[in-house]
């Protein structure tokens, strides 16, 4: 039946208890996993002002909200979350089913966009990528940053990203990929000066720090979990990429805390020397992150399981 306005007439623009439309639903769902309007319609090949008609005009149907519009995008309503747990399956098995617009019969498979940070992308992950370019899959490699990473993988933009922490929220279906140890590391000719101090993190109060970033975020991570207290001190050398800094270590600019993947080959060599061996180092997992649902291409999955192999020996 059909709603009545205040003046008797009927309203042509709400149907309650009509059968959804498909096409809304498909749209509500790229906004709900994109959490943007305009990332959803990049996603739909639509104009933005067409993802917030259809939007609007489920609201109208179901007669809830269903996002709640911020400055940056848009987050789910309760109602939403209850909406997409209901049409996730149906909708992504028809989608499969119905195949994506080129698919590989009508020409090449699109290349797999990956992203990550720059240090476990040159170190880790690029050597290991030989086997699949061999089978033919093309790859875009992006490095860069988690937080924006994200944001672009929400946009569309690639379609798995590695990142540094598990991201918040729905829109991004996320697995534990690797785990890197923090190591607390100096060239041998600090540690000769240093010798075999009884408190290590005073002793260093008199080396040179050289860190990631100003505000010094792996170095001070592990001072809290391996030291126990709060790190008050200015890098004499900053510099926003960690080969770098491992480099100005190995020549002899002061102390730094590395990932040990990166600085495995300096410890073995000697170049660089392992300060302290705690019982518990601190760890952080690393993720394999993908917008939830079925993949037109089917290279994605290929490195999707590639990777989640080859990180058991990172």
């Amino acid at each position: 039946m059909r709603d009545r306005n205040t003046n008797g007439s009927e309203d042509p623009g709400r149907t309650v208890g009509a059968p959804l439309d498909l096409n809304l639903l498909r749209t509500f769902l790229a906004v709900y996993r994109t959490g943007s309007f305009t990332a959803a319609a990049r996603l739909l090949g639509l104009s933005q002002p067409t993802v917030t008609t259809q939007i609007r005009a489920l609201e109208r149907q179901l007669d809830r909200e269903l996002f709640e519009r911020r400055a940056r995008g848009v987050t789910p309503a309760p109602y939403a979350d209850e909406l997409a747990a209901r049409i996730v399956q149906p909708l992504d098995s028809l989608a499969a089913v119905a195949g994506p617009a080129g698919s590989a019969e009508d020409g090449p498979v699109e290349p797999v966009h990956l992203a990550g940070p720059a240090e476990l992308l040159s170190r880790c992950v690029l050597p290991g990528l030989a086997p699949l370019v061999d089978q033919g899959v093309r790859l875009r490699v992006t490095p860069g940053l988690t937080e924006p990473l994200l944001d672009d993988l929400r946009a569309g933009r690639h379609d798995l990203v590695i990142a540094t922490f598990r991201p918040r929220g729905r829109t991004l279906t996320a697995v534990p990929l690797n785990d890197e140890e923090f190591v607390l590391v100096t060239s041998p000719a600090w540690a000769g000066r240093l010798g075999a101090p009884e408190h290590l993190a005073a002793a260093l109060h008199g080396v040179p720090l050289v860190a990631y970033a100003e505000d010094l975020p792996i170095v001070r991570r592990y001072w809290r979990h391996v030291f126990g207290r709060r790190l008050v001190r200015r890098p004499a050398l900053t510099v926003p990429d960690l080969n770098a800094v491992k480099a100005a270590v190995v020549g002899g600019a002061g102390f730094t805390v590395l990932p040990r993947y990166l600085c495995a080959e300096e410890l073995a060599s000697g170049a660089l020397v392992l300060l302290h061996d705690p019982d518990d180092p601190p760890i952080n997992t690393g993720f394999l992150v993908q917008r939830p649902g079925t993949s037109g291409n089917p290279h994605v999955t290929l490195l999707r399981d590639h990777l989640l192999r080859a990180a058991r020996d990172w």
